[in-house]
Order: C-alpha cells, then sequence, then structure tokens
C-alpha cells in the first residue's frame, strides 16, 4: 500500500472508530446506517460533490458551511453532520468515502455479519440473492450481506468475493481459460 493511501485509511479508520463508538452510545446504529446510505448515494451521484471534498483549492472554512448546509438538507444526524464539520476543519472531507466503507465495516462486524461483493451479467432477482445469501451464509459461517453489482461483460454467471476468497463463474472467465489452454495445445 503506498504511503498517502495508507495514511489516509488510518485516517478514516480513526474517525468512523469515534462514530461507530458513539452511535453505539446512543443506541442510534440504525440512524447511522440511514445516513451512510444518504451519503452514498449523494457521494455516487454527484460529482459535483466529490470534487467538492476532494479539492484543496476551497478553504476549512467553505467546505464546513458547504458539508454541514448539505447534512443539515439532506436531513442527516447531529452526529454525522457534527462529525463531517469537524472533518472539514481538519481538511479531512477527502476521506469520506473510506470512512463510508470503515463505518460499514464496523456495523457488520458488531452485528456477525460478513459482505460479499457479488458481481452479476445480469441482475439478481430476490430469490437468487437469498439463495445465494443462504449459500454463502452456509460457508462463512455467519450472516452474509450482499453487495451486488451488474457487469454485462461477464457473459454470464457470477464472482462472488467473500473475505480474501473470490469465486469466479462467469462465462468471461471460462472463456479465457479455454482460449490460454488453446494456445498450450497449439
Amino acid at each position: 500500500m503506498s504511503e498517502p493511501a495508507s495514511i489516509s485509511s488510518g485516517i478514516a479508520t480513526r474517525y468512523a472508530t469515534a462514530v461507530f463508538e458513539l452511535a453505539k452510545d446512543a443506541a442510534a446504529i440504525p440512524s447511522l446506517e440511514s445516513d451512510l446510505d444518504a451519503l452514498d448515494a449523494a457521494l455516487e451521484g454527484s460529482a459535483d460533490l466529490r470534487d467538492f471534498i476532494a479539492s484543496p483549492l476551497r478553504t476549512r472554512a467553505e467546505q464546513e458551511a458547504g458539508i454541514t448546509a448539505l447534512a443539515r438538507k439532506m436531513g442527516l444526524s447531529d452526529l454525522v453532520t457534527n462529525t463531517l464539520a469537524v472533518m472539514a476543519q481538519k481538511r479531512r472531507l477527502f476521506t469520506l468515502p473510506r470512512v463510508i466503507q470503515a463505518l460499514r465495516d464496523l456495523i457488520a462486524e458488531d452485528r456477525g455479519e460478513v459482505t460479499a461483493e457479488v458481481t452479476s451479467a445480469t441482475a439478481l432477482t430476490p430469490d437468487q440473492a437469498a439463495k445465494l445469501s443462504e449459500t454463502l451464509k452456509a460457508k462463512a459461517g455467519r450472516e452474509v450481506k450482499l453487495k451486488t453489482a451488474v457487469d454485462e461483460a461477464l457473459i454470464g454467471g457470477l464472482v462472488v468475493k467473500l473475505g480474501s476468497t473470490m469465486i469466479d463463474t462467469s462465462v468471461r472467465s471460462k472463456l479465457a481459460a479455454l482460449q490460454n489452454t488453446m494456445k498450450e495445445v497449439g
């Protein structure tokens, strides 16, 4: 891991741990999860927001005013709003995506859950997702929360990442393996 990535990961972990502990003490984990979903959606849907939190050209005061106004407009809890304001004051807003992920990891760990990243060629039906979750639960021995994505380039099948295990049943990988075998033969 490069040094800047390591530093921002450390910063994100410290903020996430502090926010998680405060939310847990206040029995506000469901509210925190709701806020994380809203922030994640805002970051995903707005290039302007991503640029705003990463911009070194904005002053601390501008970032604090902007992120606080956005948090209030989104109806985020006081805990998250105040945390965002402190992050802006300390010029740490650029770590927000990592903070969100670290908080999700802490919440899942607290519940005894593990997250599986599932990429499929087409969107999974609720029935398929439930069956996959049950299968992965049997393998992991814990509740499994699915984080799904669609990648049509897979052609068919799934790519599942569960902890350090990766299962690739995609048609794309099978075709690549067949192509490598054919190269070896002739």
